[in-house]
This record gives structure tokens, C-alpha cells and sequence, in this order.
């Protein structure tokens, strides 16, 4: 399976924030050749474990979450349609015309209305809709389908160009596909340190699976892998970062201030391409809980430039994905659990 192809199918797992065990079994035989054991906790969380030959060696924990934004059906009405409540960070001035898949046991393609402009009011038009206003056209004239029942974008991945592609939940499918990609320059390599990996569960709601999963292993060293903003003309510089610029280090009192140095002074030694994004408080990302778990832990966050973060069109740059997951190879193959030795 090449790099789009691995994308593609990450991609198309659906998983909304609370229902991501029914795709966890799917991302676990992704990760099981690379490994030496894999399970799946009852929340959909995926641990996957390398063990190395040193006695008591340390524990570096890989982490990227595998929920996405989406919806839940809050109520059936007649003629196919459906109320819905967003779940995890939505913003409804986009929903409008979207395309949605129904996660029943057959999956339902649906659209979200909207109004033309014919029927609606200027001041109307001035106005987002808010969310339970909207409604789903399932085109069905009964449609027997569980409140309660996810909701997901309907949106397959797009090549816009060489090396750039367009989909749903590259927030943070792309952070999973860097960490596949670092495990699989690890094999045969002789390492000093365990890996464990985490591809955890409800992120975009409590980071519980990145609590659990962390309290659970209790590794010494993490890498949160995320996605953070890309630069686009409409966006203020001060707050994005370089598209195609490499992977993104982040900075500030989420993270131990030696290990991302020592990443930083890999990078550079390495050749990698990288960025620094300095976060002065809550990283909004795994990496604040992760660090904090047990008796706490040595945290590092690597991050992804997108663009479009939750909309059906985020975009990233796969040789950011490629600088991410040498970066993270290139410390593991370094690292004695103590110190890198180039």
C-alpha cells in the first residue's frame, strides 16, 4: 500500500468522537505488522507495543488521535428528514449543501438542507443557521433510522495537485499516517527504547483515550502527533504556519523544554524540515493530558500544517507527513532512553 493509498483508506474509516470501535479493528491490522502486540480497549482506543531487547529499557509513547468531528441524530421527522447536534468543534456557516454519510448498519448518503436564496430573507442570509435548525434530506420517505446514530462528512480524499491532498479527518488521520510511516523505517533496527503507540480514542471531546491509554502504560517520553494551522492568504500570519514547511516542534510549558530541544537539534543535524510553533498554555491537543498522566511524563509535540481544520476539505502537504515521520524514526533510532548518540 502506497503513501495515497494509506491516506485514502485512514481516511475512510469512519470514526465520530464516542463511536470510533466500530473502524478501530480495521486501523489495528494497519498497525499489527509493525509491532509486536496490538489490542483494542472498550472505548475504540488502538495500543500497539514494540518491545526491544534491552533489559528495563524506557518507554517512548507515539500518540495521534483516530476520532474526527462529525454529528449524532437527535430526532426523525417526516418525509426522510433528520435533526441533528454537531459533535466536537463544528462551525455551521460551512454546513450548508454538505454532503453527509448516515452511519446506520447500512450507511446513508444525506445532504444538509439548504434554503435558496430565493425563499430567504437578506436579513436571513446575513445570519449563519445555527445547528439544530438544520436539517438532513435523506431523500427516503420513511426513514427508519436510531436517534443517536453518527453522522459523518461525506468526503473522499482529492488530489488537488503533486503532493498535496484534500479530504475529511486529516485532523488527525495525517498525524496516524506519520507515525505508520516512522514505524515502518524502524524495522530491523536495533533500538534502546520500547515504543508504544497510541491511536486514541475521543479527542476532540475529553482526550480520553490518550488519558487512559497513557495512564495505562505509564511511558517515560511521549510524541503527541497532531495537525496545527497552515498559512492561507485569509488567515493571520501571526497564528499559521508555512505549508510544505516541514513538521512543526512545538514550544512552551506543555512540552519538556530538553526533549524538544533535542528533537530541534535533530532536525537540524538530520536535515529534516521543521518549524517551531510556540505554544504558550494548553496545546488543545492530547500532549496536555498525556504529560500529566500517572507520575507525569517527558512530553513532545509534533504538529502537521493544515489547512480547512474541521471542514469536510482539510488539506495537507505530504512531505510534511514525511518530515514528521523521520523526524520521529530518526529519534528512536537515537535514542538510549537517556540521551540521542549520533
Amino acid at each position: 500500500m502506497n503513501q495515497i493509498e494509506c491516506i485514502e483508506k485512514l481516511c475512510s474509516l469512519p470514526a465520530v468522537t464516542g463511536f470510533e470501535l466500530n473502524s478501530a479493528k480495521a486501523l489495528a491490522e494497519m498497525l499489527m505488522p509493525l509491532v509486536n502486540k496490538v489490542d483494542i480497549d472498550a472505548f475504540g482506543t488502538v495500543t500497539g507495543l514494540l518491545v526491544c531487547p534491552v533489559p528495563n529499557a524506557k518507554t517512548v509513547l507515539l500518540d495521534a488521535h483516530f476520532d474526527q468531528i462529525g454529528f449524532i441524530v437527535t430526532e426523525v421527522l417526516e418525509g426522510g428528514f433528520l435533526r441533528f447536534s454537531s459533535v466536537g468543534g463544528v462551525d455551521p456557516r460551512m454546513l450548508l449543501g454538505c454532503e453527509v454519510t448516515i452511519l446506520t448498519n447500512n450507511p446513508i448518503a444525506g445532504i444538509i438542507c439548504s434554503i435558496p436564496p430565493h425563499l430567504s430573507s437578506e436579513e436571513d442570509r446575513k445570519n449563519a443557521v445555527p445547528v439544530h435548525e438544520m436539517l438532513i434530506d435523506t431523500g427516503l420517505l420513511d426513514a427508519k433510522i436510531p436517534i443517536g446514530t453518527p453522522i459523518v462528512f461525506r468526503k473522499p480524499l482529492v488530489s488537488l495537485s503533486k503532493g498535496i491532498v484534500c479530504s475529511k479527518c486529516l485532523d488527525d488521520r495525517a498525524g496516524i499516517l506519520a507515525i505508520l510511516q516512522a514505524l515502518k523505517q524502524l524495522r530491523r533496527q536495533d533500538l534502546k527504547v520500547n515504543v508504544a503507540v497510541l491511536f486514541s480514542a475521543q479527542e476532540e471531546i475529553t482526550s480520553l483515550g490518550a488519558i487512559t491509554g497513557a495512564f495505562r502504560l505509564r511511558p517515560d517520553y511521549a510524541i503527541a502527533v497532531d495537525v496545527s494551522h497552515a498559512h492561507t492568504p485569509d488567515a493571520p500570519s501571526s497564528e499559521t504556519f508555512e505549508f510544505g514547511g516541514g513538521t512543526m516542534i512545538g514550544m512552551g510549558p506543555n512540552m519538556n523544554t530538553h526533549f524538544t530541544k533535542s528533537l530541534i537539534r535533530l532536525a537540524r543535524a538530520e536535515n529534516i524540515p521543521y518549524q517551531l510553533e510556540v505554544m504558550e498554555g494548553s496545546t488543545g491537543t492530547n500532549a496536555w493530558n498525556i504529560q500529566i498522566s500517572a507520575c507525569g511524563t517527558a512530553q513532545a509535540l509534533l504538529s502537521i500544517p493544515l489547512k480547512y481544520m474541521h471542514t469536510p476539505i482539510e488539506t495537507v502537504k505530504l512531505c510534511d507527513i514525511d518530515a514528521t515521520a523521520d523526524l520521529i524514526a530518526a529519534f528512536l533510532k537515537n535514542f538510549d532512553g537517556d540521551c540521542i548518540v549520533l
